[in-house]
C-alpha cells in the first residue's frame, strides 16, 4: 500500500500537532457553522476545508488539486494526481458516499459501486467521559483508509450491508456507507488512525468581527 496519505501516521511531530489543534479547529468550524445554537450542515464543507488545509501544511500547496469536477462525487481533492475522498463524521454514524436528492441516481449509483479512493475519515467524540476512555472505549481522531480495505469489507458484507439506501417515501438525502460497514473500516488491520481526545475548549468567537475590521481599513 504506496500511499502519500500513509506519511501522515509515520510523522510522529505532525501527529502530535494533530491530537493538540484538530479538535481547537474543529470547534471554530463549528462555531462558525451554527446559528442560535444550532449547528447548520455546513459544517461539514468547513471541516474539509481544515483537513485539506492539513494536507497542504503537510505536502505543499503544489500537490494539491482542489477544483474537481461534479462528475467525480466521491472525490474531495487529489493529491500527487491520486484521488482522495475526505469525510467526518460525529459518533458512530453512517458516512455518506455521494448526496443526491434523486431516488433513481441513488439506486444506479448503488448498483454500480466499488471504492475506488482512499478515505480520510475523521471521527469525532466530542467530550467523551474519562472512565469511558480508562475502559478503553475508543474516542475517535483521524483514519487512512486504503482501496485494499474497503474492497475486502465490501466482499465479506455484500453490497446490500455495506451501502445504506435512502428510506422509500423519505426525503431522500444520498448513499452512505452503514454504520456495520463504518467500523469493520475503522477497526480494519490495515487502517492507519492517530486518536484524539475530543475536548470543547472556551472559545471567544465574534463572527462579525473580521467583516466590522474590514471595514475599517
Amino acid at each position: 500500500m504506496n500511499s502519500r496519505l500513509a506519511e501522515i501516521f509515520e510523522d510522529h511531530t505532525l501527529r502530535e500537532r494533530i491530537r493538540n489543534k484538530l479538535p481547537h479547529l474543529f470547534n471554530i468550524a463549528e462555531l462558525e457553522s451554527s446559528r442560535a445554537g444550532k449547528i447548520g450542515m455546513e459544517v461539514g464543507s468547513a471541516r474539509e476545508k481544515v483537513l485539506v488545509a492539513l494536507l497542504i501544511y503537510k505536502f505543499g500547496e503544489k500537490s494539491l488539486e482542489t477544483e474537481i469536477p461534479i462528475t467525480e462525487p466521491e472525490v474531495d481533492v487529489r493529491l500527487f494526481g491520486e484521488p482522495i475522498s475526505i469525510k467526518t463524521i460525529t459518533g458512530v454514524s453512517g458516512a455518506k458516499v455521494i448526496w443526491t436528492v434523486d431516488a433513481q441516481k441513488a439506486m444506479e449509483f448503488f448498483k454500480g459501486y466499488t471504492p475506488n479512493y482512499e478515505i480520510l475519515l475523521c471521527q469525532i467524540k466530542w467530550d467523551m467521559k474519562e472512565t469511558d476512555i480508562n475502559k478503553g472505549i475508543h474516542p475517535g481522531g483521524l483514519f487512512w483508509i486504503p482501496v485494499e480495505t474497503q474492497r475486502r469489507v465490501l466482499d465479506r458484507l455484500g453490497k446490500g450491508r455495506y451501502l445504506k439506501l435512502p428510506k422509500v417515501g423519505a426525503n431522500p438525502r444520498g448513499v452512505e456507507i452503514s454504520r456495520e460497514a463504518l467500523l469493520m473500516l475503522l477497526q480494519d488491520k490495515d487502517t492507519r488512525c492517530i486518536k484524539i481526545i475530543w475536548r470543547h475548549t472556551p472559545i471567544k468567537y465574534d463572527p462579525y468581527k473580521r467583516w466590522v475590521d474590514y471595514w475599517k481599513e
